[in-house]
């Protein structure tokens, strides 16, 4: 841990870019998701990216290799989705710790790789704790606005699991993303303050939410300076945002919220918003120029790509960043 707060005080730290849009140029099949283990598995398995860790894990090294050759400081795991709830929807609830313990392990073993050539360098892995596909803030039924299709404890739980076997495969950092609903975020949160007490750890947490339209607030509501108020009881590494957005629109919302706090600040947005193909068109020269922004205005510590970004996008961010001093932070052993 005091590495990763050795070097956030020095510099910005290159987090990685998308997991997803470097797995789509591999054009795997549902035969290759499947692999020689689950051949025969009950259920389609196309589009579940975490199993490639299991099923095709040379792919999930590269990708973590290419973004360490690109100058990423910070690799994620490819564990988006990897909780019982949402892993539910391929009935592999059964399979979570593995998957997550497997991903972990390929991501440090990669980034220990790198740090022993560039010792100057260190590279970290954080685990990433994706919001799940239920919100327990809402409900999904707009005739019956007071149900809810998860409970805070079924979060907490699930997340908790997920957590433990990030740690026990190595993570350096633990990183919830792309949160729409405070109040997931905040099980992921009360369920790693639980496995640090239980194991008496400290481990870095990052914070990562997501402003989804125009509107400048969470899909549950909240503004980015409440966002940062809700969750600044427990001691982060970082707070930020991540998806939805382009850089240039996301940079209003750190701008609200670099001044009010002491926390390390993060953003690895979207390559753009999407065309009407769902493809991201912004090239990684437009990306880093918008991101320069920030560096200008003083507002990051941790910067990276979230969708359709590519290791170019973070060759040109890195580039960048190198310019610039990180704003202070307070360290929150």
């Amino acid at each position: 841990m005091k590495n990763i707060w050795n070097e956030i005080e020095k510099r910005i730290l290159v987090l990685d870019g998308a997991m997803g849009t470097m797995l789509q140029a591999y054009k795997f099949t549902e035969e290759d998701f499947r692999g020689e283990r689950f051949k025969d598995y009950k259920t389609p398995l196309q589009g579940n990216n975490d199993l490639l860790s299991i099923t095709q894990p040379h792919a999930i090294k590269e990708v973590h290799a290419k973004y360490f050759v690109a100058g990423a400081d910070i690799v994620e795991t490819n564990t988006f989705s990897g909780t019982t709830i949402a892993m539910a929807d391929y009935e592999m609830e059964d399979l979570v710790y593995e998957l997550n313990f497997e991903s972990a392990k390929i991501a440090k073993e990669v980034a220990d790789e790198f740090t022993a050539k560039e010792p100057h360098k260190p590279r970290f892995v954080a685990g990433s704790i994706g919001p799940t596909n239920r919100t327990a803030s809402m409900s999904p039924d707009v005739n019956d606005p007071g149900y809810r299709a998860v409970t805070f404890d079924e979060l907490r739980i699930a997340y908790k699991l997920q957590i433990e076997a990030l740690i026990d495969g190595g993570v350096d950092i633990l990183l919830v993303e792309t949160v729409f609903d405070t109040l997931n975020a905040k099980a992921a949160l009360f369920a790693i303050e639980e496995v640090k007490a239980e194991r008496n750890i400290k481990v870095p947490i990052m914070l990562s939410g997501t402003i989804t339209d125009a509107s400048g607030r969470t899909l549950s509501g909240q503004t980015a300076e409440a966002f940062l108020i809700s969750v600044s009881h427990i001691p982060l590494l970082s707070v930020g945002f991540n998806c939805a957005l382009g850089a240039n629109l996301l940079q209003p919302h750190l701008e609200a919220i670099a001044n009010k706090t002491d926390f390390a600040i993060s953003a690895h947005p979207n390559a753009g918003l999407p065309n009407a193909f769902g493809e991201y068109d912004e090239s990684p020269e437009e990306m880093a120029a918008q991101i320069e922004e920030y560096l200008k205005k003083n507002l990051i510590n941790i910067i990276g790509g979230c969708c359709g970004t590519t290791p170019a996008h973070i060759t040109a961010i890195a580039e960048v960043a190198a310019k610039y001093k990180p704003r202070q932070v307070v360290v929150n052993c």
